[in-house]
């Protein structure tokens, strides 16, 4: 059994074929804000110990990668965790290299690919930290006078 790393930029296409798919885009502090650290990648030391140092992200790393060996274990099949951010230079990259190396202290097959690492930078708007606005609220009437009343 392998566990597979992928890393991705939603603004880059459509999300991999994954098991496991971490949207980071709310959860990590991102780089790209940071003018040192924008046009280096996860790769770079300075860019993974800022992603790794943000609150959460370990802890993250290491439940995620529990989930996909228990599930690799479980079902006898190889498993992909798919960790994606705005442009997947960073924080994405950041996850998978950190998951990566985690798997690979204690042995386990695993394989990485950084699907966007190497793409431009995409425009400043998209790098905000709300991965997507709500849906306006439903508004039902139901013909008992209840127009304006929202259900969810």
């Amino acid at each position: 059994m392998t566990i597979r790393i992928v890393s991705f930029g939603y603004g880059h296409g459509p999300t991999p074929t994954a098991d496991l798919v971490v949207d980071l885009r709310a959860l990590l502090h991102n780089p790209f804000h940071n003018e040192e650290l924008k046009h280096r990648t996860g790769l770079d030391q300075e860019v993974y110990d800022h992603v790794m140092n943000t609150s959460g992200a370990q802890r993250l790393a290491v439940n995620t990668i529990a989930t996909a060996r228990g599930l690799a274990e479980d079902t006898g099949a190889d498993v992909t965790i798919a960790w994606g951010c705005t442009g997947g230079r960073h924080r994405s990259v950041g996850l998978a290299r950190a998951s990566y190396e985690l798997l690979h202290a204690v042995g386990e097959e695993t394989s990485i690919e950084h699907r966007d690492v190497d793409q431009d930078l995409l425009p400043a708007g998209l790098h905000n930290r709300v991965r997507h606005t709500d849906p306006a609220p439903v508004v039902r009437d139901g013909g008992h006078g209840t127009a304006g009343h929202t259900h969810t």
